[in-house]
């Protein structure tokens, strides 16, 4: 039996106030369950994180929660944090090329 974790984008909704994200999760030979995870559009619109980057940011949370001590039920909703947002910013944050200068940051 595989203990292997998988994890895979299903898509999002734009909702009022947030995009909601939607994930499954199958571990081994288990049934696949569905998480939300929610990301408040003013992100977006104050240009704190990327449209783009939204799928990634999640599932490093969504990783982050489903290897704690207690798996998480299904169908479980996370809402993504500002300290979230700034962490996943500075692990991607533009490297200097050689002669030390930033590539210039693409927005939308």
């Amino acid at each position: 039996m595989s203990t292997a974790l998988y994890v895979a984008y299903l898509g999002f909704e734009a909702r009022v106030e947030t995009r909601e994200y939607v994930f499954s999760v199958r571990y081994g030979g288990e049934e696949p369950r569905e998480f939300l995870l929610s990301i408040p559009n003013e992100a977006f619109l104050s240009h704190r994180i990327r449209y783009q980057d939204a799928p990634g940011i999640c599932t490093v949370r969504l990783r982050r929660e489903l290897a704690g001590p207690a798996a998480p039920p299904a169908g479980a909703h996370y809402t993504i944090t500002d300290i979230e947002i700034e962490e996943f910013r500075a692990a991607h944050a533009p490297k200097p090329n050689r002669s030390g200068m930033y590539k210039p940051d693409r927005e939308q």
